[in-house]
């Protein structure tokens, strides 16, 4: 690599004309300016200037070696601009979700960017643990998570999200128990057991909490939150999702939501990687996120 400060000396030598004026350019003593020129022809193991009387010439190489020298400061102006320009509605914005919450919130965040045409909005669907890890390895940059999250993050309560049992129509006038969620079975997708587990805990039912969630039996798996509710529909299982989920499914009329003792609801943090200065486009992301949990 070319020493950038003997590059800076014969760029301005080349563009001053004068040895002796791009010393005074640079401060500098007209030795100096030379010595910078002549470890820069080492360096770069050729001829860059061919001295006539009092003036010089440019060799080949030299013009080559001064168009570098060019780039290379218009590459340290471009770099600098973008490290000192962060406008809040401009840039590539990386967030990390439940499937539920991706479907509330896809449709705010597109209008924002129809809003603001230069924000490039990355939203990707994910369980609770590759939010907490993808947010930690910056893969993503904020992450919604409903589980309070270690000291190595920096997290803020947004909001809440109301938990559904959720049963075929043809369970509504039947009770909630052990028996009939073991007979109808459960339909698993990644967040299953934890959303069971939850919603077991404090739903005011003793005899859902004292069910063992590992040992009921599935009838089926499905990773794609819009297609969760169809085998409830149809009468293949039960499970448990937000709310949410359920107001974007377009059979929901065939869908029992179960009532119990208590409503459920999960806390929604908001989290970033503790420590990091996220650009200020973050903030309006936030702002937005804020807006819609609160209505």
């Amino acid at each position: 690599m070319l020493n950038p400060l003997w590059l800076h000396t014969f760029k301005t030598l080349v563009e001053v004309g004068h040895f002796t004026q791009t010393a005074d350019k640079l401060h500098m003593t007209q030795p100096g300016v030379s010595q910078h020129i002549k470890k820069l022809e080492s360096a770069s193991g050729c001829s860059l200037i061919r001295r006539e009387k009092k003036g010089f010439e440019l060799t080949e190489q030299g013009r080559i070696v001064y168009n570098y020298a060019l780039k290379v400061q218009s590459e340290e102006a471009k770099l600098m601009e973008n490290l000192s320009f962060d406008d809040p509605y401009s840039g590539e914005c990386k967030l990390s979700c439940s499937g539920s919450l991706a479907l509330l919130l896809y449709p705010q965040l597109l209008s924002l960017q129809q809003t603001y045409p230069d924000l490039s909005i990355h939203l990707e669907a994910a369980p609770n643990q590759k939010i907490l890890h993808d947010v930690q390895s910056a893969t993503v940059d904020l992450g919604i998570v409903t589980q309070t999250p270690s000291n190595l993050y920096q997290s803020t309560i947004i909001g809440e999200e109301a938990l559904c049992l959720l049963m075929p129509k043809a369970y509504e006038k039947y009770p909630i128990n052990e028996k009939i969620l073991f007979d109808c079975g459960l339909v698993n997708h990644p967040d299953a057991i934890h959303y069971l587990s939850l919603y077991f805990s404090l739903c005011g039912e003793q005899a859902l909490a004292n069910i063992n969630v590992e040992e009921i039996p599935t009838t089926g798996y499905i990773n794609q939150l819009n297609q969760i509710l169809l085998p409830v529909s149809k009468g293949l299982g039960f499970t448990v999702l937000p709310a949410s989920a359920l107001e974007s499914f377009p059979d929901k009329d065939k869908i029992h939501i179960a009532q119990t003792k208590k409503s459920v609801k999960e806390t929604l943090y908001l989290v970033q990687k503790r420590n990091r200065q996220l650009p200020h486009r973050y903030q309006t992301i936030s702002g937005l996120l804020q807006e819609v949990f609160a209505t």
